[in-house]
């Protein structure tokens, strides 16, 4: 296996030359930079990269801890935050929690080891005290934590604008699918801001909360069953996500309910499944791009260190389909 050493050899410069171009530290010319690379092209020399990390004091390692990689959010969410963080020099460890707590924490202990210079938490535990005791810059998704940055949609006007439009197409009786209430998030708002407009309307409105730990359309699919045998004349939903808005239009199939006419729905996200169900999903588009930028920059600002805001909101935009 070839060395720094032959590499040097090779190119003709010195060992130190070589460490610096591998390191970008000092001034190197284009002519011995190039000589270099080639050199370990030809050798076929790999750097080592734990050597590298010690000597800049830098991973180039960003952890990223999601509930559920196969979710289309997250899915959507983790390529871009890849894409950005790759653009800046760095690489991602992706880690699947699968919203367990335990496998939360190992995952955290092994970023620590890893030597990641920071980490983007997706994940909705409960567990919080877990991150405030790791002493590295994260930054959060969509989820609230002392004294940690993050970066969110802005649920409550997204809230307002699926509610009021439900009301504005002639429901009379809406629903609200939330998510878990039990998790401190800002995506709450969308249920506070449904809650706001439909009481102020003087429309007749009902909750119900999806299970925690769950992101499965069979379970999203009873809880629209249950809500439509409680209440069968609902004329509107307004889902707290893509994923159980699809499932909304899958049972009003089962029950000949026509849509738009006999029940109108709106999601939020915006994932690509939004134009792709039968009849196309009106929705509010959350940025995922803009949100995964504006992680990455946080995070990096944070290990350049920076102090940045804590607060981070980004707007939404309805989207009008054939849902309503």
């Amino acid at each position: 296996m070839p060395t720094i050493k032959d590499v040097a050899k090779k190119a003709g410069v010195t060992v130190t030359t070589v460490s610096r171009v591998l390191n970008n530290r000092g001034y190197i010319s284009e002519v011995t930079r190039k000589k270099v690379y080639e050199a370990m092209k030809e050798l076929n020399y790999q750097p080592n990269e734990l050597a590298r990390s010690l000597y800049r004091k830098k991973s180039y390692l960003i952890g990223l801890l999601i509930p559920n990689v196969s979710h289309p959010f997250f899915a959507e969410l983790t390529g871009y935050i890849e894409y950005y963080a790759y653009q800046e020099g760095y690489k991602i460890l992706l880690c699947n929690s699968g919203q367990d707590s335990s496998k939360e924490k190992g995952y955290i202990d092994m970023l620590k080891r890893h030597q990641v210079d920071g980490i983007i938490i997706g994940s909705h535990t409960l567990e919080a005290e877990q991150y405030l005791n790791v002493k590295l810059p994260i930054v959060a998704i969509d989820r609230y934590y002392s004294n940690i940055p993050y970066v969110a949609s802005d649920n409550y006007k997204g809230g307002i604008l699926a509610t009021k439009l439900l009301i504005q197409k002639g429901c009379k009786k809406i629903a609200h699918i939330s998510g878990p209430l039990i998790l401190n998030t800002p995506a709450n708002n969308r249920y506070k801001a449904f809650k706001e407009v439909a009481t102020q309307e003087n429309v007749e409105y009902f909750v119900v909360e999806t299970k925690l730990n769950r992101f499965e359309i069979e379970e999203y699919k009873k809880i629209v069953r249950g809500l439509f045998k409680e209440h069968p004349d609902i004329d509107g939903i307004f889902a707290s996500s893509d994923l159980i808005a699809a499932s909304v239009i899958s049972v009003a199939k089962e029950l000949n309910k026509k849509i738009p006419q006999d029940l109108k729905i709106v999601g939020y996200d915006d994932i690509n499944v939004a134009n792709l169900v039968v009849p196309s999903l009106t929705t509010v588009r959350q940025p995922i791009k803009e949100i995964a930028r504006k992680a990455i920059e946080l995070l990096l600002r944070q290990i350049d260190g920076e102090k940045v805001e804590k607060e981070n909101i980004l707007p939404v935009t309805l989207i009008e389909r054939e849902t309503t």
